[in-house]
């Protein structure tokens, strides 16, 4: 028998078994990353701990605040930036042409707060400009950029601070946002997802040392490693990404501080999450294919772990868009079709369910020591893995032809936030 009838009569299975073990398999990764991380790193840690008295230095930080169309929510965030305990700090906010009345909110702050400078553009560049532009004017030598709808905790400049301090070679630190929008089933699924597959991913990329990304809605910067990197790109869709795999590349080294928390906002209808995820699939798929060449080189043996994950990602989507398409085509397929069998799982579905719920459990235990109330989603966040896995999948297909095609050069710009978040077109 040759080879090519055999791999014709095993594609189904070997479709089948990507399809359902991928996720299985990462999820157990995920879950055995994210208890040793807590095991090891976050036993010993109180919480309770002032961090101001654990830093060996207090240099000058300066916050920087990008904002486009975020009036209904600008108050709030720069009031609750102005109790942070750290003392060392400025705020600098961007109003990025915004037509809704944020700039003459931040003016009119600005008589209020004496820490705040305000810089605004003339019309919409985008969130990467809005960050070279002040980082550019920035006097302090660490960088925290924030979202316009983030809620910082006054300890969490600090509790970075002292992560960053401990090497000249940690470019940036990310930290550990938290759901705001808990009143409806979508926005407490998003609320299990922040814990189990945001949450664990990290702890689990920083036990090898790196990061896919360092969260754009809080994130602090080395100015110097922002400066070696040339800034941040202003044609990417997910900057947050982009410098990331930047600051990597050139040897800089990012961390995850899971004590430094911040309460965002998150979509709470389907229209406005697709339309993040859309983004988030079309900008990752972005960066990786730009840091291809540079990926495959010797020297840059240590992102190739979290690269071929990615990769095997994107693969997985479209492997199961495959198996739905056919699974749908299945009545129509002749009986002696090596097809026609059904490719829907029996009680591998059922193995993968309970492996999703236990993952969520086990991440919501070790996230609950920094968000007390997290237990209490319990039940309606085991619902998401469904729903994660749906709008991974179509969103991933979505953006592999929309990045293809996508111009070099093209300005990643604001368009209106949907109930709070910024999104970019």
């Amino acid at each position: 028998m040759t080879s090519g009838p055999w791999l014709v009569q095993a594609l189904p299975s070997l479709l089948f078994g990507f399809v359902f073990y991928y996720p299985f398999f990462m999820a157990w990764v995920w879950m055995a990353g994210g208890l040793s991380h807590a095991w090891a790193f976050e036993r010993k840690d109180d919480v309770e701990t002032d961090p101001l008295l654990a830093l060996p230095s207090r240099p000058f930080v300066t916050v920087v605040v990008p904002c486009f169309n975020e009036a209904p929510h600008l108050r709030e965030v720069i009031e609750q930036l102005m109790r942070t305990r750290y003392p060392n700090y400025e705020v600098i906010a961007v109003n990025d042409g915004s037509t809704d009345g944020t700039g003459e909110l931040l003016d009119a702050m600005t008589l209020e707060f004496s820490r705040l400078r305000v810089i605004h553009n003339a019309s919409n560049q985008g969130k990467a400009v809005g960050l070279n532009t002040a980082s550019q004017l920035a006097r302090g030598e660490y960088i925290l950029g924030i979202d316009g709808d983030a809620l910082v905790d006054p300890n969490a400049i600090a509790w970075m601070l002292r992560r960053m301090l401990v090497s000249d070679r940690i470019g940036a630190v990310t930290g550990n946002p938290r759901i705001r929008t808990r009143t409806t089933l979508l926005g407490r699924m998003q609320v299990g997802e922040f814990s189990s597959i945001i949450g664990l991913i990290k702890r689990s990329q920083q036990l090898v040392g790196t990061l896919f990304t360092v969260s754009g809605v809080l994130a602090m910067f080395r100015r110097r490693a922002v400066l070696e990197v040339g800034f941040w790109s202003p044609d990417v869709l997910t900057e947050d990404i982009d410098i990331s795999w930047k600051l990597q590349l050139l040897g800089w080294r990012l961390r995850f501080e899971p004590r430094a928390l911040c309460w965002i906002l998150m979509p709470e209808t389907l229209r406005g999450l697709w339309k993040q995820r859309l983004r988030w699939a079309v900008g990752g798929i972005q960066t990786m294919l730009r840091i291809t060449p540079s990926i495959l080189r010797l020297r840059s043996w240590r992102l190739w772990l979290i690269y071929g994950e990615y990769m095997a990602s994107v693969v997985w989507a479209y492997a199961m868009a495959i198996v739905l398409l056919i699974s749908a085509m299945r009545p129509l397929l002749p009986q002696e079709s090596v097809w026609h069998s059904t490719l829907l799982p029996h009680w591998q579905g059922t193995l993968l369910a309970m492996t999703c719920i236990l993952q969520m459990l086990l991440s919501l235990w070790i996230d609950r020591r920094y968000d007390r109330d997290l237990m209490r989603y319990f039940a309606g966040t085991i619902w998401y893995p469904i729903a994660f896995w749906t709008i991974t999948m179509t969103t991933t297909v979505v953006a592999l032809p929309n990045a293809l095609m996508r111009r070099r050069g093209k300005r990643a710009v604001w368009t209106s936030p949907d109930r709070g978040v910024s999104d970019v077109s």
